[in-house]
């Protein structure tokens, strides 16, 4: 059994506050206020879906994605309950 879920994410740099959105296309959208420079926008991102989740930032790892809009983020296992209701 896989010991942790990936979630496909898009994010949007630069926007006017950090926050969970919709999920459009079959990506979870977070907007985040920092710039996508030096990383500040995936970490950024990170701990906004962390947050969300009620996780600690280090359990939200990013797996793909770290110069792309389009990124995949993984959690445990054991938070899919969250997620699932983020999504409703």
């Amino acid at each position: 059994m896989a010991e942790r879920v990936t979630i496909p994410v898009r994010v949007i740099p630069r926007a006017g506050a950090d926050r969970v959105d919709v999920m459009r296309a079959g990506r979870l959208v977070i907007r985040v206020s920092a710039a996508p420079e030096a990383g500040a926008a995936n970490a950024a991102a990170r701990a906004v879906l962390a947050s969300a989740l009620g996780l600690r930032t280090t359990d939200v790892r990013l797996e793909r994605g770290s110069t792309a809009r389009d990124k995949e983020f993984s959690i445990p296992t054991n938070a899919q309950a969250a997620l699932a209701h983020l999504f409703k």
